[in-house]
């Protein structure tokens, strides 16, 4: 495996190219994308970089989980060709001052709670890819609504790259895989699980038996429940252009629940398939 922290040590890839951008402090999330990219591509490069564009909230930077050499470690057991670990001068020479848009797929959820969040994510993604050249780029659904900007981005600027979205990754105790999961007390990542408890447990039964508001209402009531989550939005969203659903519709796996939920002052995401 060989480290790089420059772009121009990024030479000698062989056949087709996959790549994983992370901001690091790797899980199993991370390493099952590298598996994924593994038996698919010929040469598999991971990004670690924390992005300071995609942050609204300085204290949010600051406090990000940073681990490099226990990642490191991680990634060279995976079987990982390269990894590039650029500095923020290396990835933005200049400040990027780039807007994008992205028709309206930022407007709603984590858009909206996160002013200038994917515009960060557009800017620092654009230039990895720029950097790198990948054929394919693996990317959790953890992150659904990252993954359909990233997709609508690819096709505005027309780049050769395949975009591939990869499963969500649970603890056993249904918690979702996120690097953010480490900040949370024991009292908070004890009482964690029952976001997707409940997420899981509303998508069996309240689809055609209350209104879609409804259903988002008592989401959050079940969730609230629980005296340390406290529930920023529940939506339920058409899964290919994420716009919100008034109605059910008709086809099975065409809408999906996207929640943001404080535990302490660590903030989750997750999402299901309806």
């Amino acid at each position: 495996m060989k480290l790089c922290r420059r772009a121009a040590e990024l030479a000698g890839f062989r056949g087709t190219v996959g790549f994983v951008p992370t901001m690091g402090a790797l899980h199993a999330g991370h390493l099952s994308l590298v598996e994924q990219c593994r038996k698919t591509c010929d040469t598999v490069v991971v990004s670690i970089f924390v992005n300071p564009t995609q942050f609204n909230d300085p204290n949010d930077l600051k406090n990000y989980p940073r681990t490099e050499e226990a990642d490191l470690k991680l990634l060279e057991a995976a079987g990982v060709d390269y990894v590039f670990a650029p500095s923020v001068e290396e990835v933005y020479p200049e400040p990027d001052t780039r807007v994008f848009d992205f028709g309206g797929l930022d407007s709603v959820m984590e858009g909206a709670h996160r002013p200038g969040h994917f515009n960060g994510v557009g800017q620092v993604v654009s230039r990895l890819f720029d950097i790198v050249k990948p054929n394919r780029a693996f990317f959790g659904e953890k992150d659904f609504q990252q993954l359909a900007i990233i997709r609508y981005m690819v096709q505005q600027l027309g780049l050769p790259i395949e975009i591939v979205g990869c499963p969500i990754v649970r603890d056993s105790d249904g918690l979702a895989r996120s690097s953010r999961n480490m900040l949370l007390t024991p009292e908070h990542r004890q009482a964690a699980p029952h976001i997707y408890a409940v997420l899981r447990e509303a998508v069996d039964t309240l689809r055609g038996t209350v209104t879609v508001a409804e259903a988002k209402q008592i989401i959050a009531r079940r969730i609230d429940a629980n005296p340390l989550l406290k529930t920023e939005y529940v939506e339920i969203a058409e899964a290919d252009t994420l716009k919100p659903a008034e109605t059910w519709g008709e086809k099975i796996g065409d809408l999906r629940c996207f929640v943001a939920v404080h535990a302490g002052p660590i903030r989750l995401i997750d999402n299901v398939a309806i």
